[in-house]
């Protein structure tokens, strides 16, 4: 049968619903769980064994081994996470990933998925229409887990038969009988497949599905999953380039622990692969290794009865039929016996090795010696999947960002001393604006983070976190023009040699300090956004009236002294410019207390 560039591009696009049904699956099970995925994975790593626990739960949850390492990267990145946390969270995903192989390996070929797919479609479509979050989430997640198993027949059906179309594949046929070296062959190969599509998961079905059409033996499938737990790490590797050295650090810990894992296990390929295929025929099931022969001897002996199985036209009744049957569900088997046995075997010896992958990774990404001022320290512009985790990221960097702006309310409290010395003035005000710079920035940058999260996959209480933090940032960039205003007003009253004396500076400087206060409510209640107290609310409150009724009396007070002649009218508008600016910042200050109240804040 001549294999056409339609029937190409029809295995393209069963690979492609492969991909896009785990997607879906995984993405759908985020959503659902929600904050509870985030909790999960924040609290449950005290030690290297629970974490372990953690990163096996949470993997054979959402069905991906790449969006589980991608969370640990990303919290890594938020400061919710140490690096040897993330370490043993990424040693249990490595295990918790051979959950997706058993469905793949079990339901592909000991049942007729035809049987259940379009029934599964049928009622998770209507769910998907329903008012409720939570079950619109479970509708995905049953849509996902019908399109992987499409997907997966798919490529059963169009992935190209190497012995009826030799010419196109004899690169492959010359590297299957060299012994050992095809094993490190076609153990790159899965490493590269796997690069390129982003998920060992696909890999392991392609390995799979060649090793059941009889095309490679079991030991080179079984070469091909070993190389792709070194492709897998791609994801994580992406996912980290834009964040900090903590992220990068995590991302090559899993790097390091797969490729040290893939090390040891070559030289002892063989005996792994002969515990498999013991393990294999103790649990009741044939010979995995038995496929090839049989298919082999099959096609040379009889091409008429291999061509009709090829096709799938011989009816199962068949007794060839039922022997080759009974040989592929023996395959898929052994192949998910191997990727477990060999991940529990590399968990067992590197959990102990913790702390050695820890200090390699600080050894090989050190620490710089100084940050550029303008990053941002927990998010970058990596386009990570985990959208409900990504908001853990936001909430950490707006903290960072409501204490720069802080700074900026002390470089204007400090200009307002140093009016007197030019020189410094002018190096402090340009300080000043360059923090306004950045603040602008910072701003950007997380709205944009923000708007890619928005358009993920959220749960309602996601949505509306999301638009919480929207406000919040917006908010706290009008801090700093806010701030950057009242250092304009200085250098303004400094160009016009406008003289301050000292109980102006000393009444603005009081508005200072109600302002400092608040900020500094603002800023405990950004570090513990969702347990916000009632008293810290209250407190705001307070501080919000106090700077008001100061603002009022400040606002009087002044007409009366430029009447009374003690101090000049000039004077008397800069001044009050400047309380003006100040009282502004309160203003923007409660607008960010109000939004963490009604929108941040856990409901009891």
């Amino acid at each position: 049968m001549e294999y056409s560039f339609i029937d190409f591009l029809c295995l393209l696009g069963a690979v492609c619903l492969f991909l896009y049904g785990m997607k879906v699956m995984s993405e759908g099970l985020q959503k659902a769980a929600g904050d509870r995925l985030r909790n999960i994975l924040s609290a449950m790593t005290r030690n290297r064994f629970t974490g372990t626990l953690t990163g096996i739960s949470i993997t054979a949850l959402i069905q991906s081994s790449s969006a589980s390492t991608v969370m640990v990267v990303s919290f890594v990145n938020a400061g919710l996470m140490t690096l040897g946390q993330a370490m043993s969270v990424i040693m249990g995903a490595n295990v918790g990933t051979t959950f997706t192989t058993w469905i793949i390996a079990l339901f592909g070929f000991k049942v007729n998925t035809s049987l259940f797919v379009l029934p599964i479609i049928a009622l998770a479509v209507p769910l998907m229409f329903t008012s409720s979050s939570k079950k619109k989430s479970m509708g995905e997640f049953l849509v996902g887990f019908a399109l992987l198993f499409m997907g997966l027949n798919l490529i059963n059906q169009y992935v190209p038969d190497l012995r009826s179309n030799p010419e196109m594949f004899a690169f492959l046929q010359q590297y299957t009988d060299l012994g050992f070296g095809s094993v490190l062959i076609f153990l790159a190969v899965g490493c590269l497949l796997t690069l390129v599509i982003q998920s060992s998961a696909a890999t392991f079905a392609i390995a799979l599905i060649m090793c059941t059409k009889g095309w490679i033996d079991f030991d080179l499938s079984c070469a091909l999953v070993l190389g792709a737990n070194i492709g897998t790490c791609i994801t994580p590797l992406l996912a980290s380039m834009s964040g900090n050295t903590a992220a990068k650090r995590s991302a090559l810990g899993h790097l390091l622990f797969n490729t040290f894992g893939t090390i040891w296990a070559v030289p002892l390929f063989s005996v792994v692969i002969a515990l498999s295929k013991k393990v294999t025929m103790m649990l009741g099931e044939p010979d995995p290794t038995l496929l090839y022969s049989y298919i082999t001897d099959l096609s040379v002996n009889n091409p008429e009865l291999y061509n009709q199985i090829s096709d799938g036209t011989l009816p199962d009744g068949h007794e060839t039929m039922a022997a080759v049957n009974q040989m592929q569900a023996a395959v898929g088997f052994g192949m998910s016996i191997f990727h477990t046995l060999f991940n529990i075997v590399n968990l067992s010896v590197m959990i102990w090795l913790t702390n050695v992958f820890v200090k390699i990774c600080v050894w090989m990404l050190p620490n710089k010696n100084q940050e550029e001022e303008f990053a941002l320290k927990y998010i970058g512009g990596s386009r990570i999947s985990a959208s409900e985790l990504n908001i853990a990221q936001v909430e950490k960097e707006i903290g960072v960002f409501a204490q720069r702006v802080v700074r900026m309310v002390g470089m204007d409290r400090e200009l307002l001393r140093l009016n007197s010395s030019p020189k410094e003035f002018n190096q402090l005000y340009s300080r000043l604006e360059k923090y306004e710079e950045i603040s602008d920035r910072m701003e950007r940058e997380i709205a944009d983070f923000l708007n890619r999260t928005s358009q993920g996959r959220l749960s309602n209480d996601g949505k509306r976190r999301v638009t919480a933090l929207f406000n919040i940032n917006s908010e706290i960039e009008s801090i700093g023009d806010s701030c950057n205003n009242f250092g304009r007003v200085l250098s303004r009253k400094q160009e016009l040699n406008v003289h301050f004396d000292d109980y102006i500076k000393d009444s603005i400087d009081s508005m200072f300090v109600l302002v400092a206060e608040a900020m500094q409510g603002m800023i405990d209640m950004l570090q513990n956004i969702e347990s916000v107290r009632e008293e810290q609310l209250m407190a705001a409150y307070n501080k919000e009236r106090e700077i008001n009724n100061l603002r009022n009396q400040l606002r009087a007070k002044n007409i009366e002294n430029i009447k009374d002649g003690l101090y000049e009218y000039r004077s008397g508008i800069f001044y009050m410019d400047a309380i003006a600016d100040l009282e502004k910042i309160g203003d923007y200050v409660i607008n960010v207390v109000d939004t963490i109240r009604d929108s941040m804040t856990k409901k009891v």
